[in-house]
């Protein structure tokens, strides 16, 4: 975040790379937990990204999929479902391969967004038809399958969860640590909670403390992955 904070003010905000390092700061001031401040900079940095490169471009539409995710993580999961389904769409129009990515970027804010609301079979649906249309095993991969392991145990489907969770895990096997580094945590905390949903607390409590534990190291106390580990260790522990 200092490094790209420091790029971005050796130069004029009218140079490409401006914006774009302080898009990386917006980024990296999220992953701290600092949500409302990683907000504000997406604000500031989104007009000039979009007068730089078009509102359709890839770049642009990247930078609204990541404040839309943002949104979420504040609790803005009706705006962050509007962003991210008018961005999904927007990027549905090119053919780039980065376009491409942007979309299933978006259809993984949607399916948070639409479990964060409850409707957990629209989040599953969009989820599984993200996934068929782009079966690639990347990171992007590992994300909506957790998405879908999230909504399977919104509907009281746990084993279901549970099978989803252990191929994300062994897709994350597969992947360089850099390309799962954002999913930190989310494999624990989706396998505790199917273990916890089936009735398998003791079994479920080493996968939500190892889950609080990654994500405190990696993401601080107050990023959403962390609190959410927290709360899950707090229900199991209450059981």
């Amino acid at each position: 975040m200092t490094e790209a904070r420091a790029v971005a003010r050796s130069l004029p905000l009218n140079d490409t790379y401006a914006p774009l390092a302080l898009s990386i700061t917006a980024n990296a001031t999220g992953a701290q937990g600092r949500h409302a401040d990683a907000l504000a900079i997406y604000d500031e940095v989104l007009p000039p990204v979009g007068r730089t490169f078009g509102a359709d471009h890839w770049q642009t539409l990247k930078l609204h999929s990541d404040r839309a995710q943002t949104l979420a993580a504040l609790g803005r999961y009706a705006e962050c479902e509007a962003e991210c389904a008018a961005v999904a769409q927007a990027a549905s129009r090119g053919t780039e391969e980065e376009l491409r990515n942007v979309e299933r970027a978006a259809a993984n804010g949607l399916v948070f967004a639409l479990s964060a609301q409850e409707r957990y079979p629209e989040a599953e649906a969009r989820a599984r038809e993200t996934l068929t249309a782009h079966p690639e095993p990347d990171r992007l991969t590992l994300a909506l399958r957790l998405g879908l392991a999230r909504s399977l145990n919104g509907q009281a489907r746990h084993e279901e969860a549970l099978a989803e969770a252990e191929r994300a895990r062994e897709l994350r096997r597969g992947l360089p640590p850099e390309e799962s580094r954002t999913e930190t945590g989310a494999i624990e905390l989706a396998v505790a909670t199917a273990l916890l949903g089936l009735r398998r607390g003791t079994e479920a409590r080493p996968q939500a403390a190892a889950a609080h534990h990654a994500c405190l190291a990696s993401f601080g106390p107050n990023h959403r992955r962390t609190v959410e580990a927290q709360a899950l260790l707090d229900r199991i522990d209450g059981a």
